[in-house]
């Protein structure tokens, strides 16, 4: 399938107003079957394809990510005739969340600066001191090195509820738009991180499970609708967050039915790793993701064939 004639490639990673009128009509000229009549059914599962994540200006931006953008949005054009949904997933915060400097000070009574490594050690000793849930945030740190083999780490503030960030990439919304008239598919928005207590990075689970909030616990009606499909692409970012435990998510669900592993295809190029100075995200990702490829997790490329 030819790109659209509205699309313009070098407005990728620019803030402006999408062209919804136009990717609606664009989309509906073309007379696609419905989805509805998909065989095989695919769906592509976008994670957080946002303004702060994707944007050379952007709060939380990811080396590469705006490239990576370029590659989905063009896939999704090329593809529009075979994909039949399109999931997304927002990362969603507020001001005072446990991985953001207001929830914690030093014993000097100073905030934590961005990319600050937070210790369970450091908190126990009293270098580190929470602000809001103190038992819990205490409990929290430990879990994460002993449960899931991490420390905390303090992010700048990113996809903020109610800013520019948070928004979908302009570019990649028109292309969303464009495939839900073509196909009549509406596409999924997903919301994640709005836990105070707790990290959010797979779409479908928390770092530590909250009882008692919506999002608290493993997202199964999520991994009941992806069931449905025969392929399910996923793509976004950071490769080496949101992505990465994604797929754990999904591997570790799906490791009683190994069968239907084989039906997931990551595309390498439209995902990069967050960066940060010291720490070699990407390298601890590939090795995690070299384990899931073992146990039959398939990479591909938006330069592949779809299947």
């Amino acid at each position: 399938m030819p790109l659209p004639s509205f699309f313009d490639s070098s407005l990728v990673g620019a803030l402006f107003a999408p062209d919804i009128q136009g990717a609606v009509d664009a989309g509906l000229a073309l007379n696609l079957p419905a989805a509805s009549n998909d065989d095989p059914r695919v769906a592509l599962v976008l994670v957080d394809m946002q303004v702060d994540f994707i944007h050379r200006d952007g709060a939380l931006m990811v080396p590469g990510a705006l490239e990576d953008c370029r590659r989905l949005v063009e896939w999704i054009y090329r593809h529009v005739g075979r994909i039949t949904k399109i999931f997304l997933s927002l990362d969603s915060h507020y001001p005072s969340q446990i991985f953001f400097s207001t929830w914690w000070r030093d014993s000097a009574g100073d905030h934590p600066p961005p990319n600050t490594v937070i210790s369970a050690d450091e908190v126990e000793a009293g270098h580190w001191q929470p602000l809001y849930e103190s038992e819990w945030s205490k409990r929290y740190v430990r879990l994460l090195e002993t449960r899931h083999r991490k420390q905390l780490m303090i992010w700048p503030f990113h996809t903020m509820v109610g800013t520019v960030g948070h928004n979908l990439s302009p570019s990649l919304y028109e292309a969303v738009c464009y495939h839900a008239a073509a196909r009549r598919s509406q596409p999924l928005k997903l919301s994640k991180g709005s836990i105070p207590q707790t990290e959010h990075y797979s779409i479908l689970e928390p770092e530590v499970k909250v009882a008692d909030h919506p999002q608290g616990r493993l997202n199964r009606a999520l991994l009941q609708e992806l069931d449905e499909y025969n392929l399910v692409y996923l793509a976004g970012q950071a490769k080496s967050h949101c992505v990465l435990e994604t797929v754990n998510s999904v591997m570790r669900e799906l490791a009683p039915r190994p069968e239907r592993i084989q039906r997931l295809r990551v595309l390498e190029d439209g995902m990069s790793s967050v960066v940060v100075p010291g720490i070699d995200f990407d390298s601890m990702a590939d090795a995690v993701f070299q384990r899931h490829c073992a146990n039959g997790l398939t990479f591909t490329r938006t330069s592949e064939e779809i299947g």
